[in-house]
């Protein structure tokens, strides 16, 4: 998979806290935006699958599992 150059206009307070972000795990603020995005993308993806598979079995759950019950 290639990659594309994306530019973006942001404020420059977002600007800094980015790059205090990036800082304290040791990455370039770029690394950090596409690493969020990522980890966005899949949150997103993951949820999806879920919702998916709740249809197709009827959200049928185990005792506990949504609801916080303790059995």
């Amino acid at each position: 998979m290639g990659s594309t150059v994306l530019s973006l206009r942001i404020d420059g307070e977002l600007l800094d806290r980015l790059r205090q972000h990036a800082a304290k795990r040791g990455m370039s603020v770029q690394d950090y935006v596409v690493r969020t995005l990522i980890r966005d993308d899949f949150d997103e993806r993951f949820k999806a699958a879920v919702d998916e598979t709740e249809k197709f079995y009827g959200a049928q759950e185990a005792p506990g599992i949504r609801t916080g019950e303790v059995t």
